[in-house]
Protein backbone atom coordinates (compact mmCIF):
# COMPACT_ATOMS: atom_id res chain seq x y z
CA UNK A 1 0.00 0.00 0.00
CA UNK A 2 1.74 3.53 -0.93
CA UNK A 3 1.27 6.45 0.88
CA UNK A 4 2.34 8.49 -2.25
CA UNK A 5 1.62 12.25 -2.01
CA UNK A 6 2.78 14.45 -5.21
CA UNK A 7 1.30 17.85 -4.16
CA UNK A 8 1.84 21.59 -6.19
CA UNK A 9 3.82 23.73 -4.17
CA UNK A 10 4.10 27.57 -4.97
CA UNK A 11 3.97 28.34 -8.08
CA UNK A 12 6.59 26.36 -9.51
CA UNK A 13 7.32 23.07 -7.27
CA UNK A 14 6.33 19.93 -6.53
CA UNK A 15 6.58 17.91 -3.34
CA UNK A 16 6.65 14.39 -3.71
CA UNK A 17 6.58 12.34 -0.59
CA UNK A 18 6.49 8.51 0.99
CA UNK A 19 7.71 7.01 3.99
CA UNK A 20 9.24 3.52 3.34
CA UNK A 21 9.64 0.48 6.45
CA UNK A 22 13.54 0.95 5.95
CA UNK A 23 16.21 2.77 7.94
CA UNK A 24 17.48 6.03 6.39
CA UNK A 25 20.72 4.17 4.76
CA UNK A 26 19.09 1.97 2.85
CA UNK A 27 16.86 4.29 1.75
CA UNK A 28 19.40 6.30 0.38
CA UNK A 29 21.44 3.89 -0.88
CA UNK A 30 18.41 2.80 -3.23
CA UNK A 31 18.18 5.97 -4.63
CA UNK A 32 21.96 6.47 -5.04
CA UNK A 33 23.36 3.10 -5.89
CA UNK A 34 23.53 1.91 -9.15
CA UNK A 35 23.10 -1.65 -9.14
CA UNK A 36 20.13 -0.61 -6.93
CA UNK A 37 18.59 2.29 -8.78
CA UNK A 38 18.49 -0.12 -11.77
CA UNK A 39 16.33 -2.50 -9.91
CA UNK A 40 13.08 0.19 -8.98
CA UNK A 41 13.30 3.32 -10.82
CA UNK A 42 11.68 1.46 -14.03
CA UNK A 43 8.29 3.42 -13.82
CA UNK A 44 5.32 1.03 -15.49
CA UNK A 45 6.26 -2.52 -15.89
CA UNK A 46 7.94 -2.85 -19.15
CA UNK A 47 10.75 -0.86 -18.85
CA UNK A 48 14.31 -1.07 -17.95
CA UNK A 49 17.42 1.01 -17.34
CA UNK A 50 20.66 0.16 -19.36
CA UNK A 51 22.24 3.08 -18.37
CA UNK A 52 22.64 3.85 -14.53
CA UNK A 53 25.40 5.97 -13.80
CA UNK A 54 26.21 7.50 -10.49
CA UNK A 55 29.14 10.34 -9.33
CA UNK A 56 27.69 10.94 -6.07
CA UNK A 57 29.56 13.96 -5.13
CA UNK A 58 28.99 17.77 -5.42
CA UNK A 59 29.99 18.57 -9.20
CA UNK A 60 29.36 15.01 -9.83
CA UNK A 61 26.97 13.95 -12.73
CA UNK A 62 24.31 11.24 -13.02
CA UNK A 63 22.94 9.93 -16.20
CA UNK A 64 19.27 7.47 -16.70
CA UNK A 65 18.34 5.79 -19.82
CA UNK A 66 14.99 3.91 -20.10
CA UNK A 67 13.92 1.45 -22.56
CA UNK A 68 10.64 -0.01 -23.44
CA UNK A 69 10.97 -3.67 -24.29
CA UNK A 70 8.21 -3.82 -26.75
CA UNK A 71 8.73 -0.71 -28.45
CA UNK A 72 12.97 -0.32 -28.39
CA UNK A 73 11.34 3.48 -27.12
CA UNK A 74 14.01 5.21 -25.14
CA UNK A 75 14.13 8.15 -22.85
CA UNK A 76 17.23 9.64 -21.08
CA UNK A 77 18.04 12.13 -18.40
CA UNK A 78 21.28 13.30 -16.40
CA UNK A 79 21.87 16.01 -14.00
CA UNK A 80 24.42 17.69 -11.39
CA UNK A 81 24.98 17.12 -7.51
CA UNK A 82 24.96 20.75 -6.25
CA UNK A 83 24.77 19.05 -2.77
CA UNK A 84 25.62 15.71 -1.04
CA UNK A 85 24.76 15.04 2.83
CA UNK A 86 24.75 11.10 3.04
CA UNK A 87 22.75 9.62 3.90
CA UNK A 88 20.39 12.58 4.75
CA UNK A 89 20.60 14.46 1.71
CA UNK A 90 20.82 15.28 -2.10
CA UNK A 91 20.39 17.97 -4.47
CA UNK A 92 20.62 17.64 -7.95
CA UNK A 93 19.90 19.32 -11.26
CA UNK A 94 17.28 17.44 -13.98
CA UNK A 95 17.22 17.75 -17.82
CA UNK A 96 15.56 15.48 -19.80
CA UNK A 97 17.07 14.42 -23.54
CA UNK A 98 13.89 14.65 -24.88
CA UNK A 99 12.11 17.44 -23.20
CA UNK A 100 8.48 16.86 -22.42
CA UNK A 101 8.56 19.58 -20.01
CA UNK A 102 10.10 23.05 -20.86
CA UNK A 103 13.55 23.34 -19.22
CA UNK A 104 14.91 21.41 -16.50
CA UNK A 105 14.31 21.48 -12.88
CA UNK A 106 16.41 21.12 -9.24
CA UNK A 107 15.46 18.24 -7.11
CA UNK A 108 15.83 18.55 -3.35
CA UNK A 109 15.79 14.78 -1.80
CA UNK A 110 15.74 14.12 1.72
CA UNK A 111 15.48 11.08 4.04
CA UNK A 112 14.07 11.57 7.36
CA UNK A 113 14.61 8.63 10.48
CA UNK A 114 10.85 8.73 12.18
CA UNK A 115 11.68 5.40 14.23
CA UNK A 116 13.46 3.16 11.81
CA UNK A 117 11.53 3.80 8.83
CA UNK A 118 12.11 6.33 6.32
CA UNK A 119 10.52 9.76 5.34
CA UNK A 120 11.36 10.44 2.17
CA UNK A 121 10.53 13.87 0.29
CA UNK A 122 11.41 15.21 -3.25
CA UNK A 123 10.81 18.73 -3.87
CA UNK A 124 11.01 19.91 -7.29
CA UNK A 125 12.07 23.15 -8.13
CA UNK A 126 10.99 23.39 -11.74
CA UNK A 127 12.24 26.95 -14.37
CA UNK A 128 8.64 27.56 -14.77
CA UNK A 129 4.94 27.17 -13.55
CA UNK A 130 4.28 25.78 -17.50
CA UNK A 131 7.08 22.94 -17.01
CA UNK A 132 5.30 22.27 -13.45
CA UNK A 133 2.05 22.13 -14.96
CA UNK A 134 3.26 19.92 -17.65
CA UNK A 135 4.76 17.43 -15.43
CA UNK A 136 1.56 17.60 -13.17
CA UNK A 137 -0.21 16.71 -16.75
CA UNK A 138 1.68 13.62 -17.31
CA UNK A 139 1.34 10.16 -16.20
CA UNK A 140 4.18 10.97 -14.07
CA UNK A 141 2.62 10.31 -10.57
CA UNK A 142 1.73 6.55 -11.78
CA UNK A 143 4.96 5.64 -12.90
CA UNK A 144 6.19 7.40 -9.48
CA UNK A 145 4.18 4.83 -7.47
CA UNK A 146 4.98 1.89 -9.72
CA UNK A 147 8.71 2.49 -8.83
CA UNK A 148 8.21 3.06 -5.17
CA UNK A 149 6.16 0.11 -4.86
CA UNK A 150 8.97 -1.91 -6.79
CA UNK A 151 11.60 0.01 -4.07
CA UNK A 152 9.19 -0.68 -0.90
CA UNK A 153 10.05 -4.81 -1.72
CA UNK A 154 13.53 -4.42 -2.64
CA UNK A 155 13.89 -2.73 0.84
CA UNK A 156 11.46 -5.38 2.33
CA UNK A 157 14.00 -8.10 0.69
CA UNK A 158 17.49 -6.82 1.67
CA UNK A 159 16.07 -6.63 5.01
CA UNK A 160 14.70 -10.31 5.02
CA UNK A 161 18.90 -10.90 3.61
CA UNK A 162 20.43 -9.24 6.13
CA UNK A 163 18.12 -10.38 9.41
CA UNK A 164 19.22 -14.20 7.77
CA UNK A 165 22.90 -13.53 7.51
Amino acid sequence: MSDLKVEARGETELVISRTFDAPVEMVFDAHTKPELVRQWLLGPDGWTMPICEIDLRVGGKYRYVWKKAKTGDEMGMGGEFLEVDSPNKYVATEKFDQSWYPGGAVATTTFEDRSGKTAFRNVMKYDSYEAREAVLASPMEDGLSAGYDRLEALLASSANAAANR
